[in-house]
């Protein structure tokens, strides 16, 4: 009967107070009611740090209850000699909580991705591109048709902003050849062009 009260008194006891870390011990060996203590221990801990992540009471409990079923699952994993259990578990809550987070966002993005792709461009903006892709080739076969420093001068005056002495300083011409260039260069296009006056 002596041998019977010593093994009664080796079996741990799970009621009594135990670190998270003893408690972790005891689940990866897939005790129960350790697991039951533990989660009295760290539940509400965990809900409140993934709460604070992901700001939706449901999503939080959701995610609370996916950590404490992997805490459940791979208890094993847990290594006293690189921090505390506690740690470790919180650790993983926040993990969890931050892929939830992400992932909503990145569903959120898909969503409006989706929807703009599944608005249909207007007739008239359709057609407004074409007639803009249709009036660059024009004014850039026009260009080619001016001689070096006509079209020099009309692109850095006209496309790229510049003075006409910036732009004569730029090509290292005479003021006054640049204006000349740029007037039968300007009278060219408006030629090629076909604009009437």
């Amino acid at each position: 009967m002596a041998t019977r009260e010593r093994k009664l008194q080796a079996v741990p006891d799970v009621g009594a107070e135990r670190s998270v870390e003893e408690l972790l011990c005891l689940v990866a060996r897939g005790d129960e009611k350790a697991f039951e203590r533990l989660y009295d221990v760290v539940a509400g801990r965990v809900f409140s740090l993934v709460w604070r992540v992901v700001r939706d009471h449901a999503q939080a409990e959701e995610v609370a209850q996916e950590v404490l079923l992997e805490v459940w699952r791979t208890a094993g994993r847990f290594d006293p000699g690189r921090g505390s259990g506690t740690a470790w578990v919180m650790t993983m809550a926040h993990h969890r909580a931050v892929d939830r987070v992400r992932s909503a966002r990145a569903a959120t993005r898909r969503e409006d991705v989706a929807a703009r792709r599944d608005v249909e461009t207007p007739f008239d903006a359709v057609s407004e591109q074409v007639a803009t892709r249709i009036e660059r080739r024009q004014v850039r076969r026009c260009l080619s048709t001016l001689t070096e420093v006509q079209r020099e001068s009309i692109l850095l005056s006209y496309f790229q902003g510049h003075t006409y002495p910036e732009t004569a300083s730029l090509l290292g011409l005479p003021l006054g050849t640049v204006k000349t260039r740029m007037r039968d260069g300007l009278i060219r296009l408006r030629d090629c062009l076909g604009v009437t006056r």
